[in-house]
Parts: C-alpha cells; sequence; structure tokens
C-alpha cells in the first residue's frame, strides 16, 4: 500500500550504497553533528587497517546527493523524486528496544528535489498525510500531526514535520515518521543546481521523508494484551483460523467440512489457515492462535455442521458470534471490518483521554506521572526546552519511569520529558482544545509570553 501510494506521487524507487566516505559524510557539517553520536564506522578489512575509517549510511542524504547535482541541470529535470527501500545503522543506544529504538533499522526513505519552495511544502504535506494513513487506515493506530520545533527537527532540515504515536500501557510517546522540508542548504552544499526557463541559475528545495519498522513496534504495543498479538485485519498475515472440533467417530466428517470452508474462505481471498492438527487439544490450538494475533477463530464441531453454523470468536474482544454456514464466508469480512474500525476508534478514545492542557509546571508533572501527553502554551525559546529536560528529569530520578536496563548497566528509559510537535491546527480541533488566547498566556516552564501550544511527553 505505501509503496503505491508513493509511486503514485510520481516517485521512483531506486537503491544506493551503504557505506559513505567520511569526507563526503562531514561535506554537511549541520547535518553531520546531528547524526555524529550514532554513526557507526568501519576500520579495518580483515586484519588491515584502512587508511580512512567509512560510515555505514545513517541516512542517504550525503551518499545521494552528488548524483542530484550531476542529474540535474535544467528545470526540465525538475521534480526529481527517488525512493529507497533499505536498512541503516544508528549506534544511539547502549540498550536497545525492539522494533521500537534499534540500531539497525529497515525503512523507506525518499528524496525530492523541486523549482519552488511551495511545491516542496505541498509534498511535505501530502507525504505526511501517506504516513498518518498508513498508522490509521492500516494499523489502526492513531497519530497526532505537527511541527517538530527548532532544537527536535531533522538535523539540517528548514523544519520537520511529524506524525506522534502514544503507547497508553507505558504514557510514552512514540515518533511515528517524519517528513523533512531541506530548504536549500543541502543543494548550496552539494551544488544542486538548475537553469530556469528565464536562463537564470537556482539552486533546487529538496524533501526528505521516511517510515521504518517501528510501526511494527507502535502495533504491537497500542493494541496486544496479556495473551499476545492482537493485529488489525488489513495488515494482519492470518485472518482466520479454522479449528476442528473433534468428537470420537466423527474426525474425518470434522476434518472434510473444516478444509472445505478454509478452500472457500482462500477463494475468496482470506488469509486462512485450518488446524486440523491431532496431537492438540482445541484449547491448546485456541491459546497458540490468540498470542500469535490471528484475527478470528471459526470453530466447527459436529452439531456446528449438523446445525449449518459457524462460531466464530474476535481475538480482540473475545466476543462470540454465531455465523450462518452459508453465508459465513461474506459474513466473515463484516466482523473483520468491525474489529478494525472498534480497535482504531478504541485506541483513539484512549489517546485523546490522555492528551491534557496544562498551564503550569506542577500540573505538567502531575499530568506526565499519570502517564499522559501534555499540551502546553510554551514561549519556543530553545533554552527554555532543553531547562523542561533537565528538570523533568531531575524531578523523575527513582520513579517507575526511569527504566533500568535488563543487565543492570544503565537505563533503558528516562523520566526525561521533551517536546513532540507543535500540533496542526486540525489535530487542535479534534482534540476539542480550548482555552484563553495565548496572548493572554504565559509559558508553562518560565515566564516568558507562551506563542504556541506544543504537545510535551515522555517517548521512547
Amino acid at each position: 500500500m505505501l509503496d503505491k501510494r508513493i509511486k503514485a506521487l510520481g516517485v521512483e524507487n531506486c537503491y544506493f550504497p551503504l557505506f559513505v566516505s567520511s569526507d563526503r559524510l562531514k561535506k554537511e557539517q549541520n547535518h553531520v553533528e546531528g547524526f555524529e553520536a550514532e554513526v557507526a564506522w568501519v576500520t579495518k578489512s580483515g586484519k588491515k587497517e584502512l587508511n580512512e575509517p567509512i560510515a555505514v549510511r545513517p541516512t542517504s542524504e550525503t551518499i545521494m546527493y552528488p548524483a542530484f547535482s550531476k542529474w540535474i541541470r535544467s528545470f526540465r529535470d525538475l521534480p526529481l523524486k527517488i525512493n529507497q527501500w533499505s536498512n541503516v545503522v544508528r549506534w544511539e543506544m547502549t540498550h536497545c528496544t525492539p522494533f521500537i529504538r534499534s540500531r539497525e533499522f529497515l525503512w523507506q526513505e525518499g528524496h525530492t528535489a523541486f523549482a519552488t519552495r511551495e511545491e516542496a511544502a505541498a509534498e511535505v504535506l501530502d507525504i505526511l498525510d501517506i504516513y498518518k494513513s498508513v498508522y490509521e487506515d492500516l494499523l489502526a493506530v492513531p497519530v497526532v500531526r505537527g511541527t517538530k520545533t527548532e532544537s527536535e527537527k531533522f538535523a539540517g532540515a528548514l523544519y520537520t514535520t511529524t506524525v506522534e504515536g502514544f503507547v497508553p500501557a507505558t504514557g510514552r510517546a512514540i515518533q511515528g515518521a517524519t517528513s523533512h522540508c531541506l530548504g536549500q542548504n543541502f543543494a548550496e552544499m552539494f551544488d544542486i543546481k538548475y537553469e530556469n526557463d528565464e536562463r537564470e541559475t537556482k539552486h533546487v528545495w529538496q524533501n526528505s521523508w521516511g517510515l521504518t519498522t517501528r510501526t511494527i513496534g507502535v502495533m504491537i504495543m497500542v493494541h496486544s494484551d496479556d495473551r499476545g498479538l492482537v493485529i488489525p485485519p488489513r495488515v494482519a498475515p492470518q485472518e482466520a483460523v479454522v479449528v476442528p472440533i473433534f468428537k470420537k467417530g466423527h474426525e474425518a466428517m470434522v476434518i472434510e467440512e473444516a478444509e472445505k470452508l478454509g478452500k472457500e474462505l482462500k477463494d475468496a481471498g482470506y488469509k486462512v489457515k485450518v488446524d486440523s492438527r491431532t496431537d492438540k487439544t482445541p484449547g491448546w490450538k485456541y491459546n497458540e492462535h490468540e498470542l500469535r494475533g490471528v484475527c478470528t477463530r471459526l470453530e466447527l464441531g459436529p452439531r456446528d455442521i449438523e446445525n449449518a453454523k459457524v462460531l466464530c470468536v474476535r481475538r480482540d474482544t473475545g466476543q462470540k458470534i454465531e455465523l450462518n454456514r452459508a453465508t459465513a464466508v461474506a459474513d466473515l469480512r463484516q466482523v473483520l471490518e468491525e474489529m478494525q474500525e472498534s480497535l482504531l476508534a478504541r485506541a483513539r478514545e484512549e489517546l485523546y483521554s490522555k492528551i491534557q492542557r496544562v498551564s503550569n509546571w506542577e500540573e505538567f508533572m502531575s499530568t506526565l506521572n499519570s502517564k499522559k501527553l501534555c499540551l502546553c502554551p510554551w514561549c519556543k525559546n530553545a533554552s527554555c526546552e532543553e531547562n523542561v529536560k533537565s528538570r523533568s528529569k531531575k524531578e523523575s530520578e527513582n520513579s517507575e519511569f526511569n527504566v533500568q536496563a535488563a543487565d543492570g548497566e544503565g537505563e533503558s528509559l528516562s523520566g526525561t520529558a521533551k517536546s513532540l510537535c507543535i500540533p496542526f491546527s486540525a489535530e487542535l480541533d479534534a482534540l476539542g482544545t480550548s482555552g484563553p488566547s495565548l496572548q493572554e498566556e504565559k509559558c508553562f516552564a518560565c515566564d516568558e509570553f507562551a506563542e504556541v501550544l506544543v504537545l510535551f511527553g515522555r517517548s521512547y
């Protein structure tokens, strides 16, 4: 779905090398400084030291853009739109969280170039809407769209937009995906210019944007429960499992009917499996398929066959639904759609209930410690933002929010709060945000007047 929608925007897939030289990586200093602590370096070939270390890509701007400067000569070469599905390495964590923060992850990274700022700005939002759709329409995970603060934006970008998710069980936010307007910064560094129709030489305007396998981790953490995975039907590897309920003397007949139902479902396009193992009890099978996140369980025993019924059990709620055998194949589609919709509705209700408007520091810390996110009037000063981090970290010492690593060496998660995004006005409307004009409000963390409403919280 994502690749199809990206291509619909006129973007072509490509692939660039994994390694980048030190000189090329350091060409854009602000960009390098943003990733310097995370870059993994290759220093040896076998037992031989390399003359110059080679970086493993943390992102591909400095790898791709020398090619852009060769490909782009005229306004007729624009826009240039490419996308790469690849792996990257960021050595940023001493203690990793699978799918959420890991040293290596898979992603798609799009890189585009335009003649005007307006074209670039429009694409930034188009991509962000696609990412929002991936989370909400496929993964049933609600997100908040917004702009990153200057301190939190992508290194070297003009500005960064984001979709932010939330894990209610831990009270932590998580950055879902980002779409950056790079402005002309990289174009100037890598000499990416074109001649317009008036024969004037101009630098291009660029964007970059990416979504990672973190999506899997977010989906799991938002929906799953103590019995195992809960996976929304639209992305589930298995929408249904048919479990024959054996009765002595009727085994062959039940298996035959179960296989028949399974074939009808497969022919109708469902992702389904028939679990006809005879060495496992039905209870064992129920638990196993619940653990794996199979969306629905279809039970079929001699009595069901006699009455022309199928018992359908939803994974998310445990609800039991009796289906008529004659219409079961069609009826299952409605069950799965209702499951998809209810997962999103439940997650959205929980997200909105966990975003609280605060006006001062005491409310801020109290809300954080209630495992919620804070919508705060803020002054936009970088020094104030840094103070929020240090102050919240200090006040969270020895709390449950400082999570020690499994090996006892250091923290895997801290109690530090950070800015997540400046929500778009449409997001604030959806949240039902109300209150006095910001001209009348002071920053929640200092005595300066507030300029914007910012979403703050603890995060992964």
